[in-house]
Parts: C-alpha cells; structure tokens; sequence
C-alpha cells in the first residue's frame, strides 16, 4: 500500500500485450496493488490482457481504467469481467464511464448522446448486477435478456461476493453522483472546478450524506516521481486526507512518444507506490 491506507495503482498507457504483461508482473514484485488497462474499441483487447496478467500475477488486482459500458453488450462484458475474476482467484474490479466522444478514437457509429449513452449506461450496470447475482431474465429500455433452457451462464459467477464496479461520477452533477451509489466506487470527473482535493472532499461527504457505503472506493490519479520518495508521499498525501482510497499512477499522451512514456512507466513502476505518510489516515465522512 501507498500512503496510510491508500492503495496504489498504475494505469498502463498502452504497449504491446507482452509489454504490458510484463509491466504488470514488475508491478506486482515493486509493491504496487492494482495494474489497470484502457479499452479501446480496437486495440489490444483489455480483457484478454488482463487475463494473461493474472496468468503471471498472485496478489495484484486487475482492471479497466476506464470501459465504455454504453458501447459494450452487457451480458458479453458481464462473461469477460467474471471470467477474469475466475481466473485472477477473485482480484478483479471494472471500471465504467460513458465513453469519450473524442475524434482522436475510433468512430463505430454507436450512440454518443448525452442521454443516451446514461440510460444505457444505468440500464448496462443493473443488468451485469442480475448476471453476476444468477438472474436469468431482465427486461429494459435498451437491453433485454433471457437465459434461455440451457442456462450456459450459470458457471459464470465471480469468485468475489461482489465483484466491485467503479463508475464515474461528475461532481456536482447529481445525475451523475447519485449513479455512484449504486456502485462500489468513484472515479471523479469534475465539471465546473480545477481538480483538487477539496473537492474530492465535498463528493464523498454528498455521497455519505446519501447513504454511500463506508467502504466505498475513492480513485485520485496524477503523476509522482520515481527518483523522490519523500517528493511522491508529498503529492499524494492530500488526497488520502480527503478521502481517497487508491492513487492511481498515470503517463498519458499519444502514440508519438509511447515508447519514452513506457520507459518512464518502467522506471516509476519498479520505484514502487509512493510510500505512507506518518499520521495520515483515510478520512471517512460522518454518516
């Protein structure tokens, strides 16, 4: 663990699959505890990788940072992501968002409105909590199923009593806070507000003030430097006083210089999590 009760994670910027395996296996060996990888519509596929990762690994756990839910067939998502909590011995967690309507990614002309996108998005997480739960049938807007005579889904259930979801939740937006309460954790987005702390402070107090579960996971992520320890506990200090569960590491840009990135990744990865701070402890909101 990082700082104080913080875990630290690494979100991979991209790299072959046997780059990436790689990088998950020195991970785990530098204490770090979580490796997670970005979806993209064509790309190296996050679930196979993923897959392979756990293949090597014993300890780390293993996610999405972040998946497009609305762009994905629930039900196919549901078998990938419990597959792979199968495989890992239950070290799993998925991480979904709406998706990006970015021109820099692939355009597979699927829905990108607003509205459209949420509904499929609150439709997809209710129908992956009925699969993952042994529900055969749900009826939706957007998406029905039916397990059918052979219930070919009933030995897809996770290891984990409840596999986490991540969701992001765009503070203030209520829509989108109020998503969050249904999932086991926060990935935050902030509208209106340069990213700070405090406001990480003020969306978990209005998701406790709500009934958020005291054991809901908090993301923050940045960059903190591999050749100062002291200068890494600095950074991240401030966001486990306010609540923060994990501290994802990133080195986003594009594919220009992903071969320097992945060499930072390396370096900062075998550096290990920033190390705990004395006297810095998680804050959990009052109830």
């Amino acid at each position: 663990m990082g700082s104080d009760g913080m875990r630290g994670g690494f979100v991979l910027p991209g790299g072959t699959a046997p780059e990436q395996v790689e990088l998950a296996v020195l991970a785990e060996q530098a204490g770090w505890d979580g490796i997670f990888v970005w979806e993209a519509a064509y790309g190296v596929d996050a679930w196979t990788l993923l897959a392979a990762m756990a293949a090597r690994t014993t300890r780390i756990r293993l996610g999405t940072m972040l998946t497009p839910l609305p762009w994905r067939r629930p039900w196919k998502l549901a078998s990938q992501v419990a597959t792979l909590d199968q495989l890992s011995g239950g070290r799993a967690i998925l991480g979904i968002g709406l998706g990006a309507a970015d021109p820099a990614l692939p355009d597979t002309g699927e829905v990108t409105g607003l509205r459209e996108r949420a509904e499929r998005l609150d439709e997809g997480i209710d129908l992956i909590r009925a699969l993952w739960d042994g529900q055969q049938a749900y009826d939706g807007q957007h998406y029905r199923y039916r397990a059918g005579s052979m219930n070919m889904g009933a030995a897809a259930r996770p290891v984990q009593d409840r596999l986490p979801i991540w969701v992001v939740g765009v503070w203030h937006r209520p829509k989108s806070m109020r998503r969050v309460l249904r999932c086991d954790g926060l990935i935050p987005q902030y509208a209106d507000e340069q990213a700070g702390p405090e406001q990480l402070r003020a969306a978990r107090a209005w998701l406790a003030e709500r009934g958020a579960a005291p054991g809901l996971d908090v993301v923050a992520d940045g960059q903190t430097p591999a050749d100062d320890p002291a200068a890494a506990t600095a950074a991240v200090a401030p966001w486990a006083q306010a609540g923060a569960t994990w501290w994802l590491e990133t080195r986003w840009g594009g594919p220009d210089d992903l071969p320097d990135r992945l060499a930072q990744v390396r370096d900062r990865i075998t550096a290990g999590p920033p190390p705990p701070s004395t006297g810095v402890m998680i804050t959990e909101p009052a109830q």
